[in-house]
């Protein structure tokens, strides 16, 4: 099942510039294995070396922050977008 990475500015330099991916992923944590495959540089700005999501990254299935849901065992299904977002700060 195809679902739809949206990659957000900052973090499209990892992926040859590309604001979204088609994946194929039951799940957020295939997801991201996926994105680890073919795009390491954007994993590792997503996740930090034991694999959890990094505390200033944000990730939602359509409307929905995972960890409202399964967290990373939250299921997808075909045509569900994952936003993957940084955290924004500044003063």
């Amino acid at each position: 099942m195809n679902i739809t990475v949206h990659v957000p500015s900052p973090l499209r330099a990892c992926c040859q510039g590309a604001s979204e991916l088609s994946l194929s992923a039951a799940s957020v944590r295939a997801a991201l294995e996926e994105i680890e495959r073919s795009h390491p540089s954007l994993y590792r700005s997503v996740c930090d070396e034991t694999g959890a999501v990094r505390r200033h990254v944000n990730l939602f299935v359509n409307t929905d922050h995972v960890r409202d849901r399964d967290g990373l065992d939250t299921a997808l299904v075909a045509g569900d977008i994952l936003t993957i977002m940084p955290a924004v700060s500044g003063g």
